[in-house]
């Protein structure tokens, strides 16, 4: 159309006719990351922070606000019990996979149903782990809407290699949840060598080690001529940043000596270890204060003393690794370069022992917080506009069914490029057997007991034969999201039977659609809240920082003044308790316009300091 000509009042605004785009989103353990590709090129898209990162925490408040980010991890010295991390660790899990973790997971669980998702009490609320994380996604959707100025519907969402159907299933649940259509889930590996091989025009044998906050998983991918293909895939859905965290909070009390502690002082000590943690990554050492009720304790912990602690499960890693590279029948020599993805590869034990294992130092050029969320943007723009690229991945764990005697028979093995269909007959045990119970099963042990149980059928119709005559063909199917669907047909009579395998774990249609009319009815008063809450954080952040300058510097004002800071900072403090917005914003805007002054003296006076004994040659040979 060369010239369109429209009535007054009725011009579209700008990009109002464009296609909503694509994201790729990093959901991940501990931070979080959203980008965008136009024509190849990836952003990263950023807060109103400026950073990249989103915080994966989540801060309920009993008048039901919800803050998610940075913002919900500082409340963690303030309202522990309100605050929930690193939920990812939980997704598609039930009572027994708790019970594995409950040791490392701080959050008070409500009782839950024989076979159920686990469900978590926060802030008076029962909360699963789908809704969680909804809650995490609605927080990068809406970031996404206000950097791309405009509405976002499709995403393309990484998981781990090593996530089973559950997870996946749960993964997908929250995602629509949160309102976004999710294209495609793409292994978080694959994800990051997608990334890393159009940056770099790669080819050849690549390891992706992905060590995370929750989770580790070790990738080959053969990376030829814009084929992105995955030989063999391992990992741990319970490994990652968070174990050493726990490990230094353990290391931290056991100095402390033993005492009680609730799950939200628990956080808090993990808050401390972590940031211990990510300290370490650039220094040599440093003393650090776990303050719990009213008594503090000091403790210094060195590179020497996080290394012994991280040691255990970074040799887990490395033993994975070598699984991995046999399972592939490749030998080290052969892998042309490794690439580091995740926070938790940035521990200096990590590259090293990485390093020593495949003989080679790991590549590193790319900012492993954000790799994984560049691939995903890429595979978004791909399945929305077309891409030269062809990602080839893998089933992650065997895909099987029980028979007699609750042995597993393997339909579709391990490492098998996905999608992928296979099939296997089977027959009756007994004379005259008219049904038969299809039980689907995931992993690698040989018993039922010992393997994830996925999904129940049963095939009815048989014709009464003798046993062992008829013929049953069991047929599997896995998407390329890694999602599956299995069928059961009688071959004689052509009877059949077929489910889609969604694991008790996910979300049914009544309750998605439940929360989703609930999200709807309730969204101008979600979103008044939500900013109610942004203001009185920003609010008493600003009013910790003021208190603080006063304790240092306060005697470069004069009573005056003093009390005029004063009275700016009780009329915040009172507002706070209120619901009026515009008057906390009016007020902060006051206390701010009162600290003006101050602020310039204190920055007057540290200038002074730094020149206290300069010579004015010094200063002209610096100039």
């Amino acid at each position: 159309m060369l010239l369109q000509l429209l009535e007054p009042g009725e011009t579209p605004a700008p990009h109002q006719n464009e296609a909503p785009r694509a994201i790729g989103i990093d959901l991940g353990t501990t931070n979080s990351v959203v980008a965008v590709a136009r024509d190849g090129v990836v952003e990263v898209l950023k807060g109103a922070d400026g950073r990249g990162l989103l915080a994966s925490v989540v801060c309920y408040g009993e008048d039901g606000s919800v803050l998610v980010g940075e913002d919900a991890r500082n409340q963690i010295l303030v309202a522990p019990d309100h605050v929930v991390g690193s939920i990812k660790r939980l997704m598609g899990r039930g009572l027994e996979d708790v019970k594995s973790l409950a040791g490392t997971l701080p959050y008070k669980m409500d009782s839950l149903a024989e076979g159920g998702m686990v469900r978590l009490n926060v802030a008076g609320r029962v909360l699963t782990p789908v809704e969680i994380s909804a809650d995490i996604l609605r927080a990068i959707k809406a970031r996404a809407e206000a950097a791309l100025d405009g509405a976002v519907e499709k995403a393309v969402v990484t998981v781990p290699a090593y996530f089973d159907d559950a997870a996946r299933t749960a993964t997908r649940d929250a995602a629509r949840l949160a309102g976004l259509e999710v294209l495609r889930l793409v292994n978080e590996p694959t994800a990051a060598a997608l990334a890393y091989g159009l940056d770099n025009s790669a080819e050849g044998l690549y390891a992706v080690y992905d060590l995370g906050g929750g989770t580790f998983d070790i990738s080959l991918l053969r990376m030829e001529k814009g084929v992105f293909q995955v030989k063999a895939t391992g990992g741990d859905a319970a490994l990652g940043g968070d174990d050493v965290d726990h490990a230094i909070a353990e290391h931290f009390l056991a100095e402390r000596g033993a005492e009680p502690l609730s799950a939200g002082e628990v956080k808090q000590v993990l808050m401390v270890a972590r940031l211990a943690k990510e300290c370490l990554t650039h220094s040599m050492g440093g003393e650090w204060m776990v303050d719990i009720g009213d008594r503090s304790t000091r403790h210094f912990l060195d590179r020497a003393t996080l290394d012994r602690l991280a040691l255990p499960f970074v040799e887990r890693t490395l033993e994975i690794c070598r699984g991995v590279v046999a399972d592939a029948e490749v030998e080290m020599e052969d892998i042309k370069g490794v690439v580091l993805v995740g926070g938790s590869t940035r521990m200096p034990l990590v590259r090293s022992k990485v390093a020593e294992l495949f003989g080679r130092e790991p590549l590193s050029d790319i900012n492993p917080d954000e790799v994984v969320a560049v691939g995903a943007a890429l595979q978004a723009e791909a399945l929305t506009v077309g891409s030269d690229t062809l990602l080839l991945d893998v089933t992650p764990l065997s895909l099987g069914i029980e028979t007699m005697g609750g042995i597993v028979e393997k339909v579709i093995p391990r490492n098998q490029p996905i999608p992928v269909g296979m099939a296997q007959e089977f027959t009756t045990y007994q004379d005259g057997q008219t049904a038969m119970s299809i039980h689907v099963v995931q992993g690698e042990r040989e018993m039922v007991d010992q393997c994830r149980s996925l999904a129940r059928f049963v095939l009815k119709g048989i014709p009464p034969m003798a046993a062992g005559a008829a013929r049953i063909r069991v047929a599997f199917t896995v998407d390329a999201d890694g999602l599956l669907t299995v069928s059961a047909r009688e071959t004689t009579t052509g009877t059949e039977a077929q489910v889609a395998v969604k694991p008790s774990y996910g979300l049914d249609e009544e309750e998605m659609a439940k929360m989703l009319r609930d999200s709807l009815e309730n969204a101008r008063t979600d979103m008044t809240v939500r900013l109610l809450t942004e203001s009185k954080v920003e609010a008493n952040r600003s009013i910790l920082a003021i208190r603080a300058a006063l304790v240092a510097d306060g005697d470069l004002l004069d009573a005056a003044e003093r009390g005029m800071i004063e009275t700016a900072v009780a009329k915040v403090e009172t507002l706070l308790a209120g619901t009026d917005r515009e008057a906390i914003l009016a007020a902060a805007e006051n206390m701010e316009n009162a600290t003006k002054g101050f602020a310039e003296k204190r920055m007057d006076q540290g200038i002074r300091k730094a020149l206290a004994g300069v010579s004015v040659d010094k200063l002209d040979g610096a100039l």
